[in-house]
């Protein structure tokens, strides 16, 4: 029997919420590998993402959906290598996690100054571009937050399959799975 999804979303808030403690801690170099390794895992896997992608399309095509929108579904091996460097380009910024600025002292000798730190868990629905999946993803990550993601339906088996590169890339860097959900 299946679960309400009342039930689902909040197990997957706690799982995130969970996840971002430890992401939230996690060191550049970890962030960094787990970045790394999901580009490795989308270079990898880039059969099996066009093929997923071939049945969105297949079935975006059937469902009569417009032009437009099938345009933005589209996923070859342009749009995946892009999706890499896009990860290489994320990659290279620096760490904004501790990052202090405007230091400042006050008349009593305090130093007061500001300090970014991860937001926690970020929600995100987005349209049917399966690439925004591992951009926001990537964001999130190199930021410290846990996300839980939701794609258009058009791309659903695009977006499942490149959240499983994503997932490998988390596990392998010793993260929660759950620092990113679909």
């Amino acid at each position: 029997m299946n679960q309400p999804i009342s039930t689902v979303m909040q197990q997957m808030g706690v799982a995130a919420r969970n996840a971002s403690r430890a992401l939230a801690v996690a060191s550049t170099a970890t962030k960094s590998k787990a970045l790394v390794t999901i580009a490795e895992a989308l270079d990898a896997e880039r059969e099996q993402i066009k093929a997923a992608n071939a049945a969105d399309l297949a079935a975006a095509q059937d469902n009569n959906v417009d032009q437009p929108l099938v345009d933005r579904l589209l996923l070859g091996d342009k749009g995946i290598d892009q999706m890499i460097e896009g990860l290489m380009q994320i990659d290279a910024l620096k760490d904004p996690i501790g990052e202090v600025t405007d230091l400042s002292y006050r008349p009593t000798g305090i130093q007061i100054g500001k300090m970014r730190v991860p937001l926690g868990v970020i929600g995100m629905i987005y349209e049917s571009r399966p690439n925004v999946t591992v951009d926001a993803a990537a964001l999130c990550l190199k930021a410290g937050n846990a996300c839980i993601l939701r794609g258009g339906s058009e791309a659903f088996l695009s977006n499942q399959a490149i959240a499983a590169c994503v997932t490998k890339g988390i596990v392998a860097a010793g993260l929660p799975e759950a620092c990113v959900q679909l």
